[in-house]
């Protein structure tokens, strides 16, 4: 064997009979082994089978049939001179097929980075895609920075978030249950509502008044606001939002909801007539 290359596992040679409920379980956990090795180069920006090994309690035996298994389907590569692991190319083609499923037009990136430099808030679009809401696009500065947890891809808390409860008050009660049954509604600051008929009472008054607020609910000491945006049926496919920190926010709220209003009009419109070029096409 080559220095650096990647030790051969020699499994079992005689065949051996395993219950079909066992077999399934076992597949769905070897998948699961394998996403965590595939995440954990990817947050690692690289890294060694010894450290693959460690950090997830594989054995390393474990580590390197994973670990050919996603070299040979492209989404590792292995860096033989410096003995590590590396993400494949097959994960860029993932992320660029993500992103055109999300569709976040030049309109859309335009809109949200207006709404930021008018508000001086940072600035967000959502979507949903079924019963989860995806932070789509992110607009914010130094000045004006987006919360922490809050950056593409993000999808959490539903129940404590603005753009997360304009996605609740346009579900059917049905799938708000199975949602928040799923999910839950941990509590995130003293804020947080998580009994259910505070939740509802709320989202009552999201469907009233056309927009969601939440302050200090998902994190202290700020104020989100949202807005949703939709299509030409009237079904809600997104939101606008904001955050701020909430000293300035409340004595901005009128100033806040009207820029939020427009631009969700704005978008809502640009997607409307993308559907009708895209249909002409």
């Amino acid at each position: 064997m080559a220095a650096g290359d990647i030790p051969r596992v020699e499994g079992a040679e005689r065949e051996v009979v395993v219950p079909v409920e066992r077999a399934q379980t076992d597949r769905v956990h070897s998948v699961h082994r394998t996403l965590q090795l595939l995440e954990t180069v990817a947050a690692c920006g690289g890294c060694s089978a010894r450290h693959l090994s460690s950090s997830l309690g594989m054995p390393l035996p474990t580590v390197y049939r994973l670990a050919q298994e996603l070299i040979a389907s492209g989404y590792l590569v292995h860096l033989r001179s410096q003995q590590r692991f590396e993400l494949g190319y097959k994960v860029y083609e993932l992320g660029l097929k993500l992103h055109q499923q999300i569709g976040v037009t030049r309109g859309v990136r335009e809109a949200i980075d207006s709404l930021h430099a008018r508000l001086g808030t940072a600035a967000y679009y959502a979507i949903y895609r079924g019963t989860d809401v995806v932070i789509a696009y992110v607009s914010d500065c130094g000045a004006h920075p987006r919360l922490a947890p809050l950056s593409f891809g993000f999808h959490e808390a539903a129940h404590a978030t603005a753009f997360g409860k304009v996605m609740l008050a346009g579900l059917a009660p049905n799938e708000r249950d199975a949602y928040l049954f799923a999910h839950g509604t941990p509590r995130l600051t003293a804020a947080t509502r998580v009994r259910r008929e505070d939740i509802e009472a709320d989202l009552d008054r999201v469907r009233r008044e056309g927009i969601a607020w939440e302050r200090g609910e998902f994190l202290e000491g700020y104020t989100c606001a949202a807005v949703a945006v939709r299509d030409r049926s009237g079904l809600v496919i997104g939101s606008v939002a904001i955050s701020a920190a909430t000293d300035g926010a409340g004595r901005r709220d009128a100033d806040l909801e009207r820029e939020l209003r427009e631009h969700a009009l704005l978008l809502g419109s640009r997607q409307r007539a993308r559907v009708v070029q895209e249909r002409t096409a």
